[in-house]
């Protein structure tokens, strides 16, 4: 089996967009990506309040903008997603995008406006493990992915569901519609799935994750952050998850997804058959961090693999599913964001190197804007 190639860096505040642009061409995004074809950007907004470690940054959008262009990939867009405890249009403003899209002229579309992109059935070539039983009507994909590049900007962090989550969780918003939720109780199987439709619609698949901040414990949203100055990138979206769940000190073959996804060929998942390039001693480092538990996990872990699995129709196909919507818009945004998680951010705002170049963005809007650069 051939190695996968990883990029890894320990990154600076000061050098940010020339240390994603190093980082980008060591993991040879141009020999991943077609020339030609339109590449989306598929940020990642866990939570659309900007807790650190939670969402795609401002500087990791604005770099890979950057040396797309500067690779001579123009038609660059992004595309944009709902879920049930996320705003996409509060998230892409308050986590400081929106005038990196207008600096760089950056169309944004919206994968649940139907202007933008229509949902149609897609029959995989690959077998399914699951999405075909889950959705026995069809599987349900936007047109607008076919035939498109895409590069996926999630975070290193902690998942209550998943343990991490990354490249491969990161297409779950992008691909699947506002019934995804029923795919929870066969989450790792169904990140496998989409993968495969992933290699089988994009010409090209691309990765940069970003560890300047990292999520500990019950992610993807209510974390501890922890600065680690590191940043990933790979075109192949098990290795590049596998690594950052090593950095993160789990062991990746032992994460389902990871596993499942190598053991049928789309992706290197075990440390030994992966390439790191650029700060490789990286490789040795292991953070210890751990998952552990909050409220929507303990919920979660009721209804989506405990004893109440087998009568989850029940609750999230029919209108039951907005009392748990409810639920978890009221813990999140009413409790833990004013109440825990915004003091969370202010201090880390005020008392990290990362936090200020947050707030620089909130100021100048772009680091390097365009007109500036040359671009």
């Amino acid at each position: 089996m051939s190695k996968s190639r990883v990029a890894v860096l320990r990154v600076r505040p000061e050098t940010i967009l020339e240390d994603i642009d190093r980082l980008m061409k060591l993991a040879e995004f141009q020999k991943a990506l077609a020339p030609g074809a339109t590449t989306i950007l598929k940020d990642n907004i866990s939570w659309h309040f900007p807790f650190p470690g939670a969402n795609t940054t401002p500087w990791q959008m604005e770099g890979v903008v950057r040396s797309l262009r500067a690779g001579g990939y123009t038609d660059v867009t992004c595309v944009q997603n709902k879920t049930v405890v996320t705003n996409a249009f509060k998230g892409e403003d308050l986590n400081q995008y929106i005038p990196i899209f207008q600096a760089y002229d950056i169309p944004v579309l919206y994968n649940f406006k139907d202007e933008d992109m229509k949902w149609e059935i897609y029959k995989p070539k690959a077998s399914m493990l699951v999405l075909d039983h889950i959705f026995p009507d069809g599987i349900m994909v936007p047109d607008y992915f076919h035939g498109k590049n895409i590069i996926h900007l999630p975070t290193v962090k902690c998942h209550i569901y998943t343990t991490t989550t990354g490249a491969m969780k990161n297409a779950f918003g992008g691909l699947l519609n506002t019934k995804r939720h029923y795919t929870h109780s066969w989450i790792h199987q169904t990140l496998v799935d989409l993968l495969a439709i992933q290699k089988e619609i994009h010409p090209g698949l691309f990765a940069v994750m970003d560890g300047t901040t990292a999520g500990n414990g019950p992610g993807p949203r209510t974390m501890y952050p922890e600065i680690k100055n590191v940043m990933l990138a790979s075109a192949d979206q098990v290795a590049i998850d596998a690594i950052a769940a090593k950095l993160m000190g789990f062991d990746p073959m032992k994460l389902d997804f990871v596993r499942l996804a190598h053991e049928r060929g789309l992706g290197i998942g075990d440390p030994r058959d992966i390439e790191l390039v650029g700060d490789t001693d990286l490789g040795n480092e292991s953070w210890n961090f751990s998952v552990g538990d909050n409220m929507a996990s303990r919920v979660g872990d009721v209804m989506w693999f405990g004893a109440l699995k087998k009568a989850q129709n029940f609750f999230f196909r029919t209108p039951l599913v907005n009392l748990f919507i409810f639920g978890s818009e009221a813990y999140h945004d009413y409790y833990r964001w004013p109440l825990r998680d915004r003091l969370v951010f202010e201090k880390w705002k005020k008392s990290t190197t990362w936090g200020k170049l947050f707030e620089r963005y909130g100021r100048e809007k772009t680091l390097a804007p365009p007109a500036r650069a040359g671009l």
